[in-house]
């Protein structure tokens, strides 16, 4: 079902069973398949796939030539920049079937994927975590999350709105004044 508000480019195909939320805009040659489920207010950009079982939230943008594979769930807000590349099973081989075999990826609500990165499948990307561009991320990364680098390292903190927070035992950020609380590794949101 497409919503009626919901906005298609004659080149994008957009199969029959798939769901597409109100006010979504979804660009050339798009392929959304049976099954995938788009939330409202997102933007799918040129070249985007959206594979059967994927979920995509609300807000969700999808920049160009992202492809979001079957057992990957992108909660609300997320960003995904440029060609960032999801995959789906750990062992791949041509001849080998294993669409039994994908471990589930879920990137949290307000992340950042930056372009290029790699997303290696069977990982949580906290809330507003923030991947840098050309990472490769093997491992979860937490909630607020900065990390970089082949394999993905996290290089500190960033806020709910993306600047980057300044260590320290209650790092506040400079641009919004946003104020968390770092503990035991994890920083939260100041109550």
């Amino acid at each position: 079902m497409i919503a009626d508000s919901a906005s298609v480019h004659p080149s994008a195909v957009c199969d029959e069973g798939c769901r597409i939320g109100a006010h979504t805009r979804v660009w050339h040659f798009v392929h959304v398949a049976a099954g995938a489920s788009i939330g409202s207010g997102c933007v799918l950009g040129q070249g985007v796939y959206v594979a059967p079982t994927a979920r995509v939230g609300d807000g969700v943008r999808l920049q160009n030539n992202v492809s979001v594979y079957d057992g990957v769930t992108l909660e609300d807000d997320v960003f995904c920049g440029p060609s960032a590349v999801f995959t789906n099973v750990a062992r791949p081989r041509a001849h080998v079937s294993r669409k039994d075999a994908f471990e589930p990826t879920l990137v949290g609500r307000g992340a950042t994927l930056g372009a290029n990165c790699t997303i290696v499948c069977g990982v949580t990307i906290g809330r507003f975590a923030f991947v840098a561009a050309g990472a490769v991320v093997t491992r979860d990364v937490a909630n607020f999350a900065r990390v970089m680098g082949v394999p993905a390292r996290q290089v500190g903190w960033v806020c709910a709105c993306g600047e980057a927070l300044a260590s320290g035992d209650a790092p506040e950020c400079s641009v919004c004044g946003l104020r968390y609380v770092e503990r035991d590794g994890a920083i939260t949101e100041a109550t």
